[in-house]
């Protein structure tokens, strides 16, 4: 096959080597690092799929050959010295051999004044309180309430979204706004739907560009 001429545009190691990066596309995850030579790159290229070297087998590690937790490619980037890759994937199933997510979950250190906010980390925060009940938490309660007491507060802070919407107050539209996100996610957790599933539906649909031809429909 003929491979791409990266050896002239990226800068292998020594041993004919790059380090590769891999994140989740949807959840912006690092989920492991893996090395690449000039041939599984130009493999990962051609099967749109990652395909690593792996230094102790010393041979073609195609990820997800046995496991079939496969990670398909959505885009590769090199950074500014073109001696490292960012792989950006669609994964079928865990990145780590453990079963984890990622093979990234040991903290060290984190900082809790510049932690950032992520919308998957405040789902992963309120479903824990829906499979680990916490006793005094709102969010467990309306998970033991259930879904017509979930909807009905979903209702409710639409309602005050609108009417400071309505209003036009900028802060107070804001404030019901992530009250109206976070009974959203509630609601979402109860139906067992993921961020996942919603970042997949509007990439599907192009919704910006879709519901202008909408109204212009009508």
């Amino acid at each position: 096959m003929q491979y791409p001429d990266t050896e002239k545009t990226l800068k292998f190691d020594a041993n004919g080597l790059i380090p590769v990066i891999v994140q989740d596309h949807y959840s912006r995850e690092v989920l492991t690092l893996a090395y690449m030579n000039a041939e599984t790159l130009a493999l990962t290229i051609a099967e749109g799929r990652t395909v690593f070297y792996s230094r102790s087998r010393q041979e073609i590690w195609r990820k997800g050959e046995t496991s079939g937790n496969v990670q398909r490619v959505v885009s590769i980037t090199a950074d500014c010295d073109k001696d490292a890759l960012v792989v950006d994937v669609v994964k079928s199933g865990p990145a780590c051999h453990t079963g984890a997510e990622s093979c990234f979950f040991n903290p060290v250190y984190v900082s809790e004044e510049l932690k950032q906010f992520t919308w998957q980390g405040l789902y992963e925060l309120i479903e824990g309180r829906k499979t680990d009940p916490k006793e005094g938490s709102y969010t467990t309660y309306l998970f033991d309430k259930g879904i017509e007491k979930i909807l009905k507060k979903v209702g409710e802070e639409s309602t005050e979204v609108i009417i400071a919407g309505a209003k036009k107050d900028r802060e107070e539209t804001i404030y019901e706004i992530s009250d109206l996100a976070y009974h959203v996610m509630v609601l979402m957790i109860e139906l067992g739907i993921s961020v996942e599933d919603i970042t997949k539906e509007l990439e599907k649909r192009h919704v910006i560009d879709h519901k202008v031809k909408q109204e212009r429909m009508q």
